[in-house]
């Protein structure tokens, strides 16, 4: 992990919970002047503090390190209200269906935003019986290749990790699929909908 919670995180969250340095302080058993010594930057909680500080603050301690509070909207889970993460060190991708904090490898993860696919990235659908044959035709190298193809309804999705040197195609089952997705390790994710499919 290359980063450490900051003394502008800390009394942000505090503020936010309307409560007092001295408050703060009472629930994770330091002193007030302990707080402000981290909140104007003149020291850092020990690493043992982390946890509880992260517990009073309401957040996950993953959530304290970076910075970042999140809070996931999609409340009613509607499943293609995709989200994927993507690791560019192991390439372990991660689907959610809102918003959440990622990590993998010791990188936080941002999600990748789909696009509209261009001419390199063009996700061609064949309908066949009850089956969608989907194909990228992308080089698939060792340095640059398409890792995963993926078929989402409001039922579930279905997933198909690629390799280097093999083919950027996968069969999916039909039934009520929304989007597809075509993702490559260079350029990033890619959609279409089933609006799009010829």
């Amino acid at each position: 992990m290359d980063t450490y919670v900051t003394g502008s995180v800390i009394r942000a969250l505090r503020e936010n919970k309307h409560m007092t340095q001295e408050e703060l302080a009472e629930k994770i058993f330091v002193s007030g002047k302990a707080v402000s010594k981290w909140e104007t930057g003149q020291g850092f909680p020990d690493i043992s503090l982390l946890e509880p500080l992260a517990q009073a603050l309401d957040i996950s301690v993953i959530e304290l390190l970076s910075g970042a509070q999140i809070r996931n909207g999609n409340r009613s889970a509607n499943m293609t209200r995709n989200l994927f993460y993507v690791c560019p060190v192991c390439g372990n991708v991660i689907r959610t269906i809102g918003e959440a904090l990622i990590s993998c490898c010791g990188v936080t993860l941002p999600p990748q935003e789909p696009e509209t696919p261009d001419q390199e990235h063009e996700i061609l659908v064949e309908q066949v019986e009850d089956e969608y044959y989907v194909q990228v035709e992308h080089p698939m190298t060792k340095d640059h290749f398409i890792t995963f193809l993926a078929a989402v309804s409001d039922e579930g999705m279905q997933f198909a990790k690629l390799y280097p040197e093999g083919s950027a195609a996968a069969r999916f089952k039909r039934r009520r699929v929304q989007y597809i997705y075509a993702c490559c390790n260079r350029h990033g994710l890619f959609q279409i909908s089933r609006k799009e499919i010829r």
